[in-house]
Order: structure tokens, then sequence, then C-alpha cells
């Protein structure tokens, strides 16, 4: 008898192991691993405190931007609040979903573009990031990524350094380097207007934005165009102008071949679509491509484009 007994514990064991393992082996949700690691502890009061907590234990598939509890307190700082008690749910929810991907994208799959995140921004569309890879991975051009690839059961967490804040189309300027000259020419003190204090407004806008290139071209095109320095005043506010529409976020698959939209400087610009591209005719019978589209801001949507508009 003993014998026998002794035989069907054997057997047995081996399926008491396995239960045990699998137990022990079950996946954990994204919250689930944040809440059993002390380096997110702010992130999950916040999460709870905005109602996000069950959102991020569903199903997903979701990437998780994770600043870490120094990150927190740096934003406490530069807030000048004492912690999230000084911040309402209201608050905190666009800046957590501007963490967020409604994909699961590990490190491997990340790319030198802008990607869509849950945070939500005018005409139903959705705040953008910037992701560089190289030399380092950062996101906004100053947001380091100094851990990669927590897998979660729905989705994936990476480690940041600072704590996102969804940008205005003004903020997403700065936050490329191709756009530097824009920026420079924004905020050139003899300017008759405050464009930054404008485009950093309720808004909506649209802003077709040239790259770098495209204002090195336009000094090119004239002799006496060294720097933007050497264009008066007049002349730049109203070529800034001339690429923003006011009370509007138009992204490019709403533009339509043919039509014509009228500009806060006062005139109008023609849009050109032809084989999924889109592209501006101006004044001065000049066209520029649009050569990254729809990079949404809290206010606004900004296109990219390859030449200075001109009315």
């Amino acid at each position: 008898m003993k014998i026998l007994r002794l035989f069907a514990l054997m057997i047995a064991l081996p399926f008491f192991m396995s239960c045990e393992e699998e137990v022990v082996n079950e996946p954990q949700n994204i919250v689930e691993i944040a809440s059993s690691d002390a380096r997110f502890s702010t992130l999950v009061d916040a999460l709870v405190k905005a109602n996000l907590a069950t959102t991020l234990e569903g199903t997903g598939p979701f990437t998780v931007f994770a600043p870490t509890n120094q990150a927190f307190q740096q934003l406490f700082t530069d807030l000048g609040v004492s912690g999230l008690s000084e911040l309402s749910a209201e608050a905190l929810r666009p800046i957590l979903l501007y963490h967020v991907l409604g994909a699961d994208v590990r490190s491997t799959d990340l790319s030198a573009t802008y990607v869509s995140t849950l945070s939500p921004a005018p005409a139903g569309n959705t705040v953008s990031l910037k992701v560089d890879v190289s030399p380092s991975a950062k996101l906004n051009a100053n947001v380091n990524i100094t851990d990669t690839d927590i897998a979660a059961s729905n989705g994936v967490i990476h480690v940041i350094d600072q704590v996102l804040l969804p940008p205005n189309v003004v903020e997403l300027a700065l936050n490329n380097e191709n756009f530097s000259i824009l920026v420079a020419a924004l905020t050139r003190a003899d300017l008759s207007a405050d464009l930054v204090a404008v485009l950093s407004g309720e808004g909506p806008f649209t802003v077709f934005a040239p790259t770098n290139q495209a204002f090195v071209d336009l000094l090119d095109s004239n002799p006496s165009w060294n720097s933007l320095d050497d264009i008066d005043a007049a002349t730049l506010e109203a070529v800034l102008t001339y690429h923003v529409l006011a009370g509007t976020n138009l992204s490019s698959d709403l533009i339509s071949d043919g039509a014509q939209v009228t500009t806060v400087q006062g005139s109008t610009l023609t849009a050109n679509v032809a084989d999924g591209g889109v592209s501006l005719t101006d004044g001065q019978n000049g066209q520029s491509n649009v050569v990254i589209a729809n990079v949404q801001g809290t206010n606004g949507v900004v296109h990219a484009i390859d030449r200075v508009l001109l009315p």
C-alpha cells in the first residue's frame, strides 16, 4: 500500500509543480509591472488619480514611456507645486496620455519620425510625439529613453528621464532642430506682433512650416540677404503670417485639389493634391511641397514644407 501511495504521489507531483509554475509565470499587465517597480510609484499614483489605471490594465496593446519618480519631482519643481496633490485629474490626464501609444512598439521598432499618442487634440486628433534614435534614443529632442522593452501582457514599457508635456504648434517647432531658422524668425524682437504668443494661444491653427533648407534657399534667392536680419521686419512678418491659417486644424487628408485657403496675412494659398501628396501655390506662383504632414499639437497642426511661401 505504501508503494502504491508513493507511486501516486510521484505521478501527481509534476502536475502540482506545473500548476505552481503557471501561476508564478503568469504575465503582468503594464500597471501591475509599474506598481511592482519602485521607480514608478509616482506614475502609478498619477494614473490612479487621473482614472487611467484601468485603461492601462486593459487589453491594449499599449506602449508607455514611463517617467521615473525623479522625473516627476523635476516636473513639480518646474511647475512650482509640491506634488500630485496640487494637480487635478483633468490636468494630469492629457499629460499622462501623451506618454501612451496605442500599439506595442519595441525599441527595435523605433525610428526617427513622429508618432501619434493618445493625448487628445483638436478635430478629434491626437498629439504627435517626436522620436529620434541617433546618436541615442530621445523624445521631443531632449527627453532620454534610459531603459527599454520591459514587456507586459498588454504591451511594453520604456523608461524616460523627464515628464513629457503635450506641445502646442510653437513647441512642436522648438522640439525639431530642422525648424530652428523658423523659430529664430518667429522670435525676432522687432516684429510688430508677438507671433509666439499668438501661436501659443487657443487656436486652432494650421501652420505650414518651412524647413531650415527652405529658408536657406530663400536667402540665396536674394543677393542682399545673407541672414534673417537682412529681411526687414514688415516683410518677414508678412511672410510668416502667410504660412498660418487661423480657426482650423486642417489635416492633409482634408485638403482638396484646387482649394484656396486664406492665411492670417490676408492673401490666399492654392492647394494641389496629386499622387497622395500635397503642394501649395503661393502669390508669386511658386510651389512648395508638404514633406511631413499632420504633426499634431494641442492647438493645431503643422505641415513641414520645402519652400518658403511668398504672398
